[in-house]
Parts: C-alpha cells; structure tokens; sequence
C-alpha cells in the first residue's frame, strides 16, 4: 500500500532519539526550546510554542487570544474537525464561511457574516498552499478582528519571500507523522504577541506560574499539553531535512500535474506562482460524470495497494455541527469531488507514474459503467 502521505526516518532521527532517551531529562529539558526556536526562526515569528499535538496548539491559540463563551468565528468547513472542535471547547460559535477552488477560505465571502459578536477569522492553508493573506489581513483590520491561521498542512510554506507564520495573529503547525516533517504527534502555535505566548506557555502546563524555590501560583485552569523531549529531539533532526522533503513533494506533485493536465476525468488544484506549498496532499478532482462512482474508485484504488484518501467532509455537515452544509454549497460540491493521491518524500516518480496509469485505467472503467 502507498499511503497518502508518510514519515521519512532516518539513521540520524534515531541517534537524535537514542541520545533524548538516555539523557537527564526526557521532559521538560532544553531540546523542547531548541525545537521552539527553529519553529519561531522558520515562521518569522516573535515567539514559539511547541506542544504535544496541533489540536492542543490550536485550544491554546484561541484561548489566549481572549476567544470564549459566544463569540463567533468565522471559519472554513473544509478541514480536519479538530479546527472547530477546539473553538466549541472554549464556548465559541463557528460561522462557516465558503470556499475557493483550491480549498481556502473565500475572502469575498466573508464580511457578509461578520455580526457584532464577530471575535475572529480562522483560515485553513489547504493541502499546504497559503490562503489569500492579504485579503484576510485586510479584512480582519478593518473590522477589528482576530486572525488566527490553522497552516498544520503549511510549515515551510512561504508567500513571496515571506514564510507562513509571520502573516496571522497566531498561527498553528502540526507535525504529527504525516505531515511534511514529524515530531510524531505534536505541534506549534506561533504568536506576534508576548502576552497571548506567555498566556498559552500557562495553559499547556497547567496554569502553573513558578515563584521562587518552590512555591508556585495557579492563576487559571491549564492542561498538560506539553511536548515531549523525545518528540522535539525528533523535530530538530528532521528540521535539517524540511526543505529537501518539500522539493520532493513538489517533484512528485509537477510530475503528477504534467501527466493529469489533460485528462478527462479530473482536474487538478490550481497553484499561484508566488506561493510555495508543502504539497501536504496532493487532491485531484473527478468530473462530475465520476461523482457517482467516488466510492468505487476509492475502494478500487485501495485494492490496487494506492492509500487515496478525501479531504475534506464538510465540518458543517457533522452531526455535531448541524447537519447542513447548504449554505456553503462550494465546499460541498468539493468535497464530492475531491481524492487526494499518495504524495510524500518516500514516493518514487516511477510510482507516482503507476499511480496515474492505475487512477486513468480505473476511472476509464468507471466512465464506461456510467454510459451503459
């Protein structure tokens, strides 16, 4: 099976790891801060946090920023549930606003939900590729709002000569194993703002401020979200290897653009020249024809040992969320049509060739099965 996406692990991540394990602290230690320093250098951004998961990155974000009880966010359906689930923790309304063709937040569509207990914007950089920052700054500034940027598909990413991260007010990393590089599970939250970082380092250690000797305070409710040493003895050794695991995927990406450009059966996502992406996921889109047969060919694709997967259900579409993505009717039709294709620093071209030919074979097939 070829997944999706994959950790790539080396002979120097173990001896990182086999050097964490046997030193004096396996929590809590200096390799944690180091890894804080090369995110926050990375991001061009003051302050770094390093956390056990983006989830907890992402509670820690909204939370120290001031999001609570009743505002309401205005945010994208099309991501993992954890970018909304951390903003029903915390009290918080998300207002679902829809989307572009590359899967980002549509900034045209947002001022129309802003209400006067409108507290934040909440972007998602899909599959990797920056949403359209400006637009967001604008807005956000205009209307006094928060800007808090979900980028856990987009660590390396840059916009111009600018990295992600130096854009929002706070802005979210994850590195669990299958992002571009991986402290396992585990992720970071970038912040402008010294107070909203010093807020967050309380939240994800239990509220827990240290006085002098022993003595301590405990001014609100924290959480043991913490990054482990072994987990950013991890992320520091697989740093030195972000940009070269970036150039493969987006090898492995033009290869896959170049061989899908004409094909009749799907499109692929459309990149603007001036943003750099991690290639996080590499989705195509089935042409409507094939809308039918979405299930088939995922299951079909799996037997033929290729790990294709969808990103993403629409968050407004949950249960939990309303069941009813009506009003975000972009976001829905993209998610009917949208696979995503193995696309990772372990992949060959001559897999990635095969995977086309067997993708092209198996939406032939079902082509003909539709017109019969």
């Amino acid at each position: 099976m070829i997944p999706y996406s994959k950790q790539s692990v080396n002979h120097e991540d173990l001896e990182a790891l086999k050097e964490a394990l046997f030193s004096s602290h396996l929590t809590q230690g200096q390799r944690v801060s180091e890894f804080e320093s090369l995110v926050a250098a990375r991001a061009g951004a003051p302050f770094a946090l390093a956390l056990n998961s983006a989830t907890s990155a992402l509670y820690c974000a909204y939370a120290a920023l001031g999001i609570g009880q009743n505002d309401e966010v205005i945010t994208t359906p099309i991501s993992f549930v954890a970018t909304t689930n951390m903003l029903l923790a915390l009290g918080a309304k998300p207002v679902f606003c829809d989307i572009l063709p590359n899967g980002n937040i549509d900034p045209s569509k947002i001022e129309p939900l802003i209400t006067p207990r409108t507290r934040a914007i909440v972007s998602v950089d899909y599959a990797g590729q920056s949403v359209a920052v400006n637009s967001i700054a604008h807005i956000a500034k205009k209307h006094g709002l928060l800007w808090i940027s979900d980028s856990s598909h987009a660590f390396g990413a840059r916009v111009g000569d600018l990295p992600v991260g130096s854009f929002a007010d706070a802005t979210i990393f994850s590195f669990h194993a299958i992002k571009p590089i991986t402290t396992a599970e585990g992720g970071a939250v970038v912040f402008k703002d010294a107070e909203a970082h010093k807020k967050a380092q309380l939240l994800h250690s239990h509220g827990v401020q240290k006085k002098a000797l022993w003595n301590s305070e405990v001014e609100f409710l924290g959480f043991n979200f913490r990054l482990n040493e072994l987990g950013a003895a991890l992320g520091i050794s697989q740093y030195k290897r972000l940009d070269s695991f970036i150039a493969k995927r987006d090898s492995i990406a033009r290869l896959y653009d170049s061989l899908l450009a004409d094909s009749p059966f799907c499109t692929t996502l459309a990149r603007e020249p001036h943003l750099t992406t991690t290639h996080h996921l590499y989705p195509v889109f089935l042409a409507l024809s094939l809308w039918c047969s979405k299930e088939s060919l995922f299951a079909q694709l799996h037997e033929k040992g290729i790990g294709a997967q969808v990103h993403y259900k629409p968050i407004n579409s949950y249960a939990l969320y309303g069941a009813d993505s009506r009003a975000t009717p972009a976001a829905n039709d993209f998610y009917l049509s949208e696979l995503s294709l193995p696309c990772h620093q372990e992949m060959s071209e001559e897999q990635a060739r095969e995977i086309v030919q067997t993708f092209n074979a198996l939406c032939a097939k079902e082509s003909n099965a539709c017109a019969t």
